[in-house]
């Protein structure tokens, strides 16, 4: 029964990201490789980029400083989350953009990332 509530609230969250007004910043970055559980592939948010989501972030993150996002790389876009990480945001730059676009370690790209606003 306890679920039921953060379920709710998650669903929420959800309908308020696919409906609201989204804030665009385009960047270009180097994909680098984290290994946590598995290795992956993400491109860090340049630092004046971050200031301005970690100025929204208390309204944004759904936990754990995790911002929802869509990315878009090439022709191809993705939902995905920015992860927090010493004081900036990772991009994880997920298979289906690998493939879709070519995209491999150490690859400059351009992005252009969205969050709500």
């Amino acid at each position: 029964m306890s679920r039921v509530p953060s379920l709710l609230g998650w669903h929420a969250f959800l309908v308020r990201f696919i409906h609201s007004k989204m804030v665009e910043f385009e960047f270009e970055g180097e994909v680098i490789e984290w290994r946590g559980p598995a290795p992956f592939l993400f491109v860090a948010v340049p630092p004046k980029v971050a200031a301005a989501i970690r100025s929204m972030s208390r309204e944004l993150s759904y936990g754990w400083g995790c911002i929802p996002a869509r990315v878009r790389i090439g022709k191809t876009e993705v939902t995905t989350s920015l992860f927090p990480r010493e004081g900036g945001y990772l991009v994880p730059i997920k298979v289906a953009l690998q493939r879709a676009e070519g995209v491999a370690l150490s690859d400059m790209v351009a992005l252009r990332l969205s969050v709500p606003g």
